[in-house]
């Protein structure tokens, strides 16, 4: 079985985005985020590969094949194209708190947003603390 390339490692956050975030407001946006999800999750921000920063951890196994590993909570990465949100677990109260999220697109598993201001950060909150309540209740602290 491959071992999974997304591993926490050592980076240092700060300096990732700094030398990462293509652009003054994805910059700006990425710090805002940093401190909104470590007030909101209680982690510290730690990298995960070589693009994704996350907060917390658990570790998984898959119901359909032999894969498990370690994963973050919660996360985002400030990408070229959209800051991608790992805050989004499919769970039938997030249907409902998606609809008052604002501008975004939706991935199989991750929200992208141009810009931090598109969406409502109030929500945000709602969401991360509802992923973490479900991985955490799934499969441990």
């Amino acid at each position: 079985m491959a071992e999974p390339k997304t591993k926490q490692n050592d980076t240092g956050v700060h300096e990732w985005i700094h030398s990462f975030a293509d652009t003054e407001q994805k910059r700006k946006d990425s710090f805002a985020l940093l401190k909104l999800m470590q007030d909101a999750t209680g982690f510290e921000p730690k990298m995960w590969g070589a693009s994704i920063i996350g907060f917390g951890s658990y570790h998984y196994k898959s119901d359909k094949s032999r894969q498990e590993g370690d994963w973050p909570l919660v996360g985002f990465s400030p990408r070229k194209a959209a800051i991608s949100l790992y805050v989004y677990t499919a769970c039938p109260a997030q249907d409902a708190l998606l609809k008052e999220l604002g501008k975004f697109k939706m991935g199989k598993s991750c929200i992208y947003i141009k810009k931090l201001s598109d969406i409502n950060q109030e929500v945000l909150k709602k969401m991360i603390k509802s992923t973490i309540d479900l991985l955490q209740s799934k499969y441990g602290k």
